[in-house]
């Protein structure tokens, strides 16, 4: 008999930012590390004799937590992988759910029906998945073996484990991120003994995803959106400095038509459905010679604040710099703006330095855009 910890992956950049990211090798976020770190306490007592990986960053830097702690090897494997979701990797929740409803809804309520371009099928990830594990099994008898894979793939395999239908959730519920499912396998099936265990991670703050809607983008009109631009950058100004003292319009206008201008990308409204939810504006000629991107602005309207928008706010900024081969991304934040700087420093700002000006000290910060190969 064997005894399989089949785990999914720890939080990544994709889970925090709302975004699809199958196939796409993002990196693990700050809570993500804590988490592992909660995960390699867990098995630290556990009898483990091998470790096994999807090739993917986020699940090999959760698998070699627990490789580490055993003094194993690490092996991977491509079969492991998360659904390849195609032409839609790297979008956006809020802009999938929103400019392609039917195949959203397909894709997480009826998913026989669901098939993109240059996707996988829920079949096709299943099929591999199942043999991937039914051959980590054969290869251990009488031995006890880690797998971390992930959140769609480890539910096809337990949908063909339980004979269940992948939309029944009460029977087949979803892991969250580095949830625990215990399995045996013996004369040739495997048996569940429980699934999507996280008692590991009592304490950590963890999101609730089901309290938190996601938003979309749209490029800012600069023939019809001046009035907008103004009230969220005086908002924005008001909320970090107490008053409008030094703050003029045209100035931050002119600026923000500027930056459209390089880049069509570089100024986006957010959305909730057909609701506006905020503002980023990126002037990516700002820092470039160093290899850095700036944000010139990152505003949420008031209604949208405090409930979890912000780091897909700021998951528009890193998507856009990664893609222009930027190494890192800045950004000024007041010293009296607390829950700026709070918000910034939990997602890996830190600060360079600070200048005096006549509204106080501004901070400039800045965040790495590399994702590690290592673990």
């Amino acid at each position: 008999m064997t005894e399989i910890y089949l785990i999914r992956h720890t939080q990544a950049e994709g889970n925090s930012y709302r975004m699809m990211q199958g196939h796409w090798d993002g990196n693990v976020t700050p809570l993500g590390r804590r988490q592992v770190e909660a995960l390699a306490e867990r098995f630290r007592g556990l009898p483990v004799d091998a470790v096994y990986s999807s090739d993917l960053y986020r699940a090999r830097y959760t698998a070699s937590a627990v490789a580490k702690t055993h003094a194993l090897p690490l092996n991977c494997l491509p079969d492991l992988r998360e659904i390849n979701v195609g032409r839609w990797e790297t979008k956006f929740f809020g802009n999938v759910f929103y400019e392609e409803p039917q195949l959203a809804h397909d894709f997480i309520f009826d998913q026989d029906k669901w098939s993109i371009e240059g996707g996988e099928t829920y079949a096709q990830v299943t099929d591999r998945a199942y043999a991937a594990l039914e051959d980590i099994a054969r290869a251990h008898p009488e031995q006890t073996v880690a797998v971390v894979s992930h959140g769609v793939t480890i539910r096809c395999v337990l949908s063909r484990i339980l004979g269940v239908k992948l939309q029944d959730v009460e029977r087949l519920p979803i892991c969250g991120n580095t949830a625990v499912t215990h399995l045996w396998y013996a004369d040739g099936r495997f048996t569940v003994d429980y699934m999507a265990d996280t008692a590991h991670l009592d304490g950590l703050n963890v999101p609730a995803w089901s309290r938190t809607g996601e938003v979309r983008d749209e490029p800012l009109n600069a023939a019809r959106d001046r009035d907008f631009y103004c009230a969220c950058y005086a908002d924005a100004w008001r909320f970090a400095h107490g008053d409008l003292k030094g703050f003029d319009p045209e100035i931050y206008w002119a600026a923000a038509r500027e930056h459209l201008r390089r880049d069509s990308r570089a100024v986006l409204r957010l959305y909730q459905g057909d609701e506006p939810a905020g503002l980023v504006d990126m002037d990516t000629q700002r820092c470039a010679r160093i290899g850095c991107g700036w944000v010139s602005l990152l505003y949420l309207c008031p209604d949208y604040r405090g409930k979890g928008y912000g780091v897909q706010a700021l998951a528009r900024a890193v998507g856009l710099y990664r893609a222009l081969g930027r190494r890192a991304l800045r950004l000024h934040a007041a010293e009296d703006n607390t829950k700026a700087l709070a918000f910034y420093r939990r997602e890996g700002f830190h600060s360079l330095s600070y200048e005096s000006t006549g509204n106080g000290k501004l901070y400039l910060m800045e965040r790495s855009l590399e994702v590690p190969r290592d673990v």
